[in-house]
This record gives C-alpha cells, sequence and structure tokens, in this order.
C-alpha cells in the first residue's frame, strides 16, 4: 500500500472521528491488521477494500480513495480533513485599521 493510500485511510477515519479499533471492528479485521493498513507495514487486501467501502460512511470516499477524485452529484466527496486545491500562502490584505 503507498504512503499516499495509508495516508488517504487515516484521513477517512480521522474525518469519521473513529479510532483504528472502530474500524478494524466496522471491516471485521483485527487491530493490528487495520493499523498494518494505515501504517505501511500491511497490504490492504481487495477483500478488505471491498468490506471498507461496503460500510455506509465509508462508501462515499471510494472515488476519490481510488481516483483522487470527487463527485458530489453522485455522493462522493473527500474527507473533510483531506486537503483540496491550492495553497493560499498569503493571506488577502484588509483595508480595516485595529488598534
Amino acid at each position: 500500500m503507498s504512503t499516499f493510500d495509508r495516508e488517504k485511510l487515516k484521513l477517512i477515519r480521522e474525518s469519521e472521528r473513529l479510532n483504528v479499533k472502530q474500524v478494524a471492528e466496522l471491516i471485521g479485521v483485527n487491530y493490528v491488521t487495520y493499523h498494518g493498513y494505515e501504517s505501511g507495514k500491511a497490504k490492504m487486501s481487495l477483500e478488505s477494500a471491498m468490506k471498507f467501502f461496503s460500510i455506509p460512511i465509508f462508501r462515499k470516499y471510494m472515488t476519490w480513495f481510488m481516483f483522487d477524485e470527487i463527485n458530489p452529484e453522485a455522493g462522493q466527496i473527500a474527507p473533510a480533513l483531506a486537503h483540496s486545491g491550492q495553497d493560499e500562502t498569503m493571506s488577502p490584505r484588509s483595508d480595516k485599521k485595529t488598534g
């Protein structure tokens, strides 16, 4: 599993405010196995990925996870914690005077 994929799994989990144990229980694997997916020590099988994305709260992230694309009209979104778009390096300057 690539670094990018394991980071995506963690973003999905954190966006749903779940811990590793909760996700492991939802998809029917033990804690150590799921932790291995997120840490890169284990590769997620197709069967586990199918279980993961069959869970209704995770299904909405499937297109983003696999193709790095979203389709809100079809209910396919990126996790709230995922960064999308360009970085804005500077804040717009305000004409308001303070103090």
